[in-house]
């Protein structure tokens, strides 16, 4: 796909960027970026990038096939006005925004085509884990173009859009959730005496360890648990521990938490 412009530049835009520049799927000089007030960070990008800002009234927007809106959930009305009139009609709309709804982009933009997708910022080293769900007005080509897009950046599943806000707080805040568990493994070793580059090291090679056991699929996460558990040794100690403060609950609550805040943003809220 040629002509892909970016309205927001922050982390989510950023990771995007990185991962379709890198792979090849799109050039960075067909690359523009747009916000709201941040010359500097315009330019930041440019330097990392190659990538070429742009400002409301450049003609570039009116090139762009694609339009991926990565603003924040209550400047997305306002970034949708700002280009309306200059995107040309036939040009396709990627979401990338937490609970903003296709409807809005139709009522905004009028009919065209529209997906809306929650990427995580691992899409800086091409491992997201992306979920989208696009409207009728998507055709084979721009379908492709979108998955292929995507794609560059990580795992990629088409859904109905209703299941978006569970997939937003399971895949698109996930890593959030993995870095917490990360610093909270941290400060436990740390209390313990152990800590600096030799426990961060550790728990990262746990962490990639198990997540390398789980995607080789030969067995469910209960019973690879299992195979780690040995009845009254120390793995059975330290989940006993975990159970009897709630994880599982803790975890349930946490997942519901974020779906109903991305529900909530799609009303507006």
């Amino acid at each position: 796909m040629k002509n892909v412009l970016f309205i927001g530049a922050g982390s989510m835009a950023e990771a995007i960027i990185a991962g379709i520049t890198s792979s090849g799927a799109v050039e960075p000089a067909s690359v523009f970026v747009m916000n709201k007030s941040d010359r500097a960070r315009l330019e930041e990008l440019r330097n990392k990038y190659g990538i070429r800002p742009v400002t409301s009234g450049d003609p570039e927007i009116g090139q762009a096939e694609l339009a991926v809106f990565a603003t924040k959930p209550k400047d997305a009305r306002q970034a949708m006005q700002e280009v309306a009139v200059q995107l040309n009609p036939s040009a396709a709309v990627l979401s990338v925004m937490a609970g903003i709804p296709i409807s809005l982009f139709e009522e905004t933009l009028g009919r065209r085509p529209v997906a809306r997708s929650m990427p995580n910022t691992s899409a800086t080293i091409g491992l997201a884990a992306t979920g989208v769900a696009m409207n009728g007005e998507v055709g084979d080509n721009v379908r492709r173009d979108i998955l292929s897009l995507l794609g560059s950046i990580g795992l990629v599943k088409e859904v109905e859009e209703d299941e978006l806000h569970l997939i937003t707080a399971l895949a698109g805040s996930g890593p959030a959730y993995v870095y917490y568990f990360a610093e909270a493994l941290e400060e436990a070793a740390a209390s313990a005496g152990f800590c600096g580059q030799d426990a961060r090291e550790l728990i990262v090679q746990v962490l990639e360890g198990a997540a390398a056991m789980l995607k080789q699929r030969t067995a469910e996460p209960a019973e690879l648990r299992e195979h780690v558990t040995s009845p009254g040794g120390t793995t059975a100690a330290g989940l006993k521990a975990l159970d009897e403060a709630g994880f599982h609950e803790a975890v349930a609550s946490c997942i519901r938490a974020a779906e109903n805040r991305s529900r909530e943003l799609a009303t507006g809220q």
